[in-house]
């Protein structure tokens, strides 16, 4: 079974992941900000995944503390349904236009984490959330999980559109690198990822 479920508690945020890679692109996702909950069902619809987020963070505050502390627990909580990586495509990439907007994502399970974000907004604001914020999010996701993950947005205006175009892309890329192939083993000549 590829699927986890983690819990992360500190003294700022409590957060809980439920994740099924052979899904059907089923959430359930409640963090506190609206955006964010609107991005994460992007994530799991687009990927297939079925994806469950509960979160209580210091809100009071701003949102970082809630954002990276989700990205932390799903890169977790992908990293475990994993496994040993055996049978997974590894490698794949998505561009995916929305209106205006044109991002693409690239992924390798590579078991080496590795950020690229290219990629600035107009608007510092969408609602309650704070565009700093993606960058965040999928460098707690890429190093929690150990995945290379290049995001790139090649144009836009509109910040919205520009940051669901990125999750969508990161969506699709996530999902067909972890489907499976039927093959046997690990894709790599090291026998490990």
């Amino acid at each position: 079974m590829r699927m986890a479920s983690l819990e992360r508690r500190t003294g700022e945020t409590e957060v809980k992941v439920e994740l099924n890679l052979d899904g059907s692109g089923r959430y359930q996702t409640s963090t506190g900000i609206g955006f964010f909950d609107h991005m994460l069902a992007q994530l799991a619809k687009h990927s297939g995944w079925d994806l469950t987020v509960q979160a209580k963070g210091d809100l009071e505050v701003d949102g970082h503390h809630t954002v990276e502390d989700v990205g932390i627990i799903l890169g977790q909580a992908l990293a475990q349904a994993l496994g040993d990586k055996a049978g997974v495509a590894r490698f794949a990439s998505a561009r995916v236009p929305l209106d205006e907007a044109l991002a693409e994502a690239v992924v390798d399970l590579s078991g080496r984490p590795f950020l690229v974000f290219n990629a600035s907004f107009p608007s510092l604001w969408i609602g309650d959330f704070d565009t700093q914020l993606v960058r965040e999010f999928f460098r707690a996701v890429s190093d929690n999980a150990r995945i290379t993950l290049h995001l790139r947005v090649e144009y836009g205006d509109n910040s919205h559109h520009m940051v669901e175009a990125v999750f969508k892309a990161a969506a699709r890329a996530l999902g067909a690198a972890a489907s499976r192939t039927g093959g046997a083993g690990v894709p790599s000549t090291k026998g490990v990822l």
